[in-house]
């Protein structure tokens, strides 16, 4: 590739960038203005809107159950998947091409249309999940199996994993010590991509948790939506806010991927 074609790349790049990142730079601009309504450039600077939101209990509150619910998700999909996964890629391999269409299924269905489904079956005994986080769970879980499948399929499928698994019986390991020190760790990037993807879709996710708990367990999403009459200044520091959460998990992530 030439260094003009290099450039090119460079400049694309950063016209995208800039183009993404104006929206978010005007919340955060609108969020630290003490006011800003009838002129072209805010009266003042402040930082006493993300004060109050930090010091809200309920917002606090939401937030920790919105991370509470996407971590309980991501945690018990892994648990399912990683070891199905293992199975069909080893031992029924033709099992694959079922799974690609099954995974489909979530995006089949609108979250509205099976919300009221499940209001139907969980909101009775013997199992009166709805107002709990459990019943929130099962759902995301349902939400993240598409790409938590594929990324982890894709990174399957590049490392090799009869080969993998035959050098580790050869040198007299057992089929479970095999998948979880030998396999494992070379899914370690595809486990990363689909956590990360799949956290940052969950914590946006709205319709489910406003129809199935709604304020009786009350995530991020509800909140903002409770709050949409409020401030403006308010609204733009809690979107500011949900924003820098999800970088500081990515951020961490890495990290933790890194070593």
């Amino acid at each position: 590739m030439s260094q003009a074609e290099k450039l090119y790349h460079r400049v694309v790049c950063g016209v995208l960038l800039v183009i993404l990142a104006l929206p978010l730079l005007a919340t955060l601009l609108y969020a630290l203005s003490r006011e800003w309504s009838d002129t072209i450039m805010p009266q003042g600077v402040t930082l006493s809107w993300f004060i109050e939101l930090w010091q809200d209990p309920r917002f606090l509150a939401a937030l920790g159950h919105s991370l509470v619910i996407c971590l309980g998700a991501l945690v018990f999909s892994l648990l399912l998947v990683l070891p199905a996964m293992f199975v069909i890629a080893y031992y029924y391999p033709r099992l694959d091409s079922i799974m690609g269409v099954l995974i489909l299924m979530p995006f089949a269905v609108p979250p509205v249309v099976s919300s009221v489904g499940l209001l139907q079956l969980y909101s009775s005994e013997p199992l009166m999940l709805t107002g709990t986080p459990w019943i929130l769970i099962g759902c995301y879980f349902t939400i993240a199996l598409p790409f938590m499948y594929r990324a982890i399929a894709n990174n399957m499928q590049s490392v090799n994993l009869k080969e993998l698994m035959d050098a580790a019986h050869l040198l007299g390991a057992g089929t479970f010590r095999a998948a979880l020190f030998v396999v494992l760790p070379n899914l370690r990037k595809g486990v990363m991509v689909a956590v990360l993807l799949s956290f940052s879709f969950l914590i946006g996710e709205f319709v489910f948790a406003n129809m199935l708990t709604g304020n009786s367990y009350e995530t991020l999403q509800v909140y903002l939506y409770n709050m949409r009459n409020g401030s403006g200044h308010f609204t733009s520091a809690l979107v500011i806010s949900y924003f820098t959460v999800i970088l500081l998990v990515t951020g961490v992530a890495n990290l933790l991927n890194r070593k």
